[in-house]
């Protein structure tokens, strides 16, 4: 059985910083694409930050420069380091991976449950 449990969530003040983890159990790093979404209420999820098939990373536009994303196989954790937090960053937080085919990421089939972020003004 797959889990992924998201941590470290929490609320900060504008300009702070948070660091996500999301722990594995049935699935290999190593073997999966792994990413970081969010979604915020009223709003559709969106990708915040990936690792390609090639362990590229990749952003969305309005966290590159704040959030990094980075991984321990060994530890089967995943984390999401994010700084200089704003407002609009305020959402649920989830890690996803999705299996690597033939050098290619899939489709995201396994979430987590979610972290809430909620940064003040």
């Amino acid at each position: 059985q797959v889990q992924l449990v998201e941590s470290g969530g929490g609320s900060v003040q504008a300009g702070g910083s948070l660091r996500l983890s999301c722990a594995a159990s049935g699935i290999s790093y190593s073997t999966y694409c792994m990413g970081w979404f969010r979604q915020a209420p009223g709003k559709e999820r969106e990708g915040v930050a990936r690792f390609n098939s090639v362990g590229s990373t990749t952003y969305a536009d309005s966290v590159k420069g704040r959030f990094t994303i980075s991984k321990d196989n060994a530890k089967n954790t995943l984390y999401l380091q994010m700084n200089s937090l704003k407002p609009e960053d305020t959402a649920m937080y989830y890690c996803a991976a999705a299996p690597r085919y033939l050098g290619m990421c899939q489709a995201y089939q396994y979430w987590g449950q979610g972290t809430q972020v909620t940064v003040s003004s």
